[in-house]
């Protein structure tokens, strides 16, 4: 990343792993939607080629950075990874956002839009569960299981949010550094729910924007039911501690 940059204000995080296919059109669309941003691809070793694509525009793209992991870690590590990034390098804000277009670019500055000036959010959700906010594209299985599983947490963690798993969010960073990330204990993607909850132990305030969730159209899809069930102990657990 060209360290001379001035503007400090968004860095948005994208895990990667096999996205070649999606992610060259992703970055130029979320430039796009908002310019003075910079991009961090988390990619763990993707032997599709997408770790090398990302050299090859880095060099041209000063906007544009990337940290390569060996062998695939995970999402939720993956952001870990990502969010100590954006804290290190001063950034007032980080965006988090899935690489298959199913969170849309466009979008972003409406992520944003509650966190700037004298605003009183802290992190901004965006949201399938709220008025305006749906999912297209899923079959009603995965429909049932995302629904539950936010009910779920919501009634076990005693989160203010419809939409606890989804990963399209805006954090301030003076909140993660306060809640380092590295202390998050989840494994896997019920890491979504766990940082919501602690910050919420901490008087974050949460703001939901809803968007149109669309489903992938190209490569595959990293969730399946083991990961889901995964996600479900994890929020038990988590519940103990609450209480």
């Amino acid at each position: 990343m060209n360290e001379s940059r001035v503007d400090r204000e968004l860095l948005v995080l994208v895990a990667t792993y096999n996205e070649i296919e999606n992610l060259p059109s992703l970055i130029d669309a979320i430039l796009a939607a908002v310019p003075s941003a910079d991009v961090l691809v988390i990619d763990d070793g993707s032997p599709d080629g997408t770790g090398v694509w990302c050299d090859q525009r880095c060099a041209v793209e000063p906007r544009l950075s990337v940290v390569h992991r060996t062998g695939k870690l995970g999402l939720g590590s993956a952001t870990i990874r990502g969010m100590r990034e954006a804290i290190d390098r001063g950034y007032r804000l980080v965006a988090t956002m899935d690489a298959d277009f199913s969170h849309p670019p466009d979008r972003l500055p409406d992520l944003i839009e509650p966190l700037r000036g004298e605003s009183k959010t802290d992190v901004v959700v965006g949201s399938r569960y709220v008025p305006g906010g749906r999912i297209e594209g899923w079959p009603w299985t995965r429909r049932w299981m995302s629904r539950w599983i936010n009910r779920f947490a919501r009634w076990v963690l005693w989160l203010p949010v419809r939409d606890c798993s989804g990963a399209f969010r805006v954090y301030r960073t003076e909140l993660l550094e306060r809640l380092p990330p590295e202390s998050l204990r989840a494994q896997g993607y019920a890491y979504l729910e766990e940082i919501l909850f602690r910050l919420v132990r901490t008087g974050a305030r949460i703001r939901e924007v809803p968007f149109v969730f669309r489903d992938r159209i190209k490569g595959q899809t990293k969730i399946n039911w083991r990961e889901a069930v995964a996600a479900l102990w994890t929020i038990v657990k988590l519940g103990v501690l609450r209480r």
